[in-house]
Parts: C-alpha cells; structure tokens; sequence
C-alpha cells in the first residue's frame, strides 16, 4: 500500500464525499439538500445515513425542543453561564457546558433506552412483559427516566407520549418501547401513595427507541437539545457585562464545614 493510499485511509468515512467544487453527504449533494432539508432531517441523515420521512422526523423534532433547558439551577446551564463571564468566547462556554453533561447530569435518557431494550430483548426471548418489567427494574436503584426531583408530573412528558401514541396508531413507529415504558411505570407505582411518573428523559427514551436510535445516540441528540438552551445562557450572560460570576453571590460565603480545622497560625 502506498503512502498516500495509506493516509486516504486513515479517516476513511461513509458519511462526506470531498472534491474540489463537490461534497456529497450521505451521497446526496449538499446543494441539494440546502433549502429542502429540515435542520432535524439532517441530523437523522447524518446519524443514520438515510433521511426519515415527515412524521419521523417531526417525533424526533418534538423531543428535541422539549429538551433544550430546564432553568441556570442544571449544571451545565450555570457552568456554561459562569465560563462566559471569564473573558472566553461563546464556544468555550458553550463546551464547558456540554462537557458536564455525564452520566449523573444527562445520562438519564441513554441509560433508559438502554434499560427498555433490555426489556424488549426478554420479551423477544419470550419472557412474559411483566415478569421482565420486574426483572430488570429490580436491577435499579433508581430506574432511568422515572420521578423528578423538582416536577409531580413533568409538563414535557404528556405532550410528548400523546405524540407517540398517534405514531403508534398511524403506524410511524411499532410502539414496543413506550409499551415497554409504560409496563415499567405501572409496576413502579404499584402499592404507592405517591406516583413515580416518566419523566421528560424517560419520554425522549421512548422516542429515540421506537426510531432506531441506539441507547448512546440518544445521549448524543440530548446534547444536540440541551446546546440549543447553553448557547442561550451563555448569550444572555455575555451580554450582562459581569466578570468573573462564581456560583453564588458574593455576599455569600460557603459554609465552613465543623470537621474542618479550627483557624490556626
């Protein structure tokens, strides 16, 4: 193989065709895509290589703009807001953000696919929905994308299952995973006094799950979402014209711990 061949191959993709005066995405021409492609179209496109048809992509819009901010008390949104007032640009703000979106902070909706597929693959293997249900819920201390520790009831969660159920009835998408969901939230709440209803992560699970998305895909387009709200944080506190804005007022000052030292010389 010769040296150059070797190099072209180095990042060898499926996804960009370059020449001079050419680029294809997916094979298709990006002239043509300009002005005929929705923004979350190309997304789909670009993630799983075919584009998806009107009322797929509206289920995927729909649980994007239901996750694009939940108020500067999440920590990506406040870090991003506190970056921007320390003299960097909107992309570093922007990136401090996302970056803390972990497995704590925004993992929730992959870690409820993940939990759902483990589901549906018991009930393939002809394990009773139920019995399955319990089996794997057992599994979780707190199962992913159930309860909020701020909402009774999430306001995003309806909107977004109504839309599921007319895609299921339509037959857009084949409704596994929200029936999956849906068995996991009657077994939670059984014998309760106060309901543990899916959350705006356990409703975008179900989403991404019935269109294909594998459980990290759905982490991903979570931080496609969410992006959309840091960048508006960032935005809005650039333009407050502070520096240098720590996590509290500064008239505040953090409570020294008992167990520390006494002052001392």
């Amino acid at each position: 193989m010769s040296t150059e061949s070797e190099s072209a191959d180095w990042w060898a993709t499926g996804i960009v065709r370059m020449a001079p005066g050419e680029l294809d995405l997916r094979g298709i021409p990006v002239q043509e895509l300009i002005g005929s492609v929705g923004f979350v179209a190309m997304i789909w496109l670009m993630v799983l290589g075919e584009l998806p048809g009107a009322r797929q992509a509206a289920l995927l819009e729909a649980a994007l703009v239901a996750s694009v901010d939940h108020g500067p008390q999440a920590p990506s949104i406040a870090i991003a807001r506190m970056t921007a007032t320390c003299g960097v640009g909107l992309n570093n703000a922007m990136a401090s953000g996302v970056n803390a979106l972990g497995d704590a902070h925004g993992g929730a909706g992959q870690q409820c696919v993940a939990a759902l597929t483990e589901i549906i693959d018991a009930t393939d293997a002809g394990e009773d929905l139920d019995a399955a249900v319990a089996q794997v819920v057992e599994r979780h201390r707190y199962f992913p994308g159930f309860g909020h520790r701020f909402h009774p009831v999430d306001p995003r969660r309806d909107p977004l299952l109504t839309l599921v159920d007319q895609a299921v009835a339509d037959g857009v998408v084949d409704g596994r995973y929200l029936r999956a969901a849906r068995a996991v939230e009657a077994f939670l709440n059984e014998g309760r006094g106060k309901p543990v209803p899916m959350n705006i992560d356990g409703a975008t699970a179900v989403i991404y799950a019935e269109l294909g998305f594998a459980p990290e895909l759905a982490r991903g387009l979570f931080v496609l979402s969410r992006s959309v709200g840091i960048l508006a944080h960032a935005w809005e506190e650039t333009t407050q014209g502070k520096r240098n804005k720590g996590p509290i007022p500064r008239s505040i000052l953090p409570t020294y711990r008992p167990a520390g030292p006494p002052p001392r010389n």
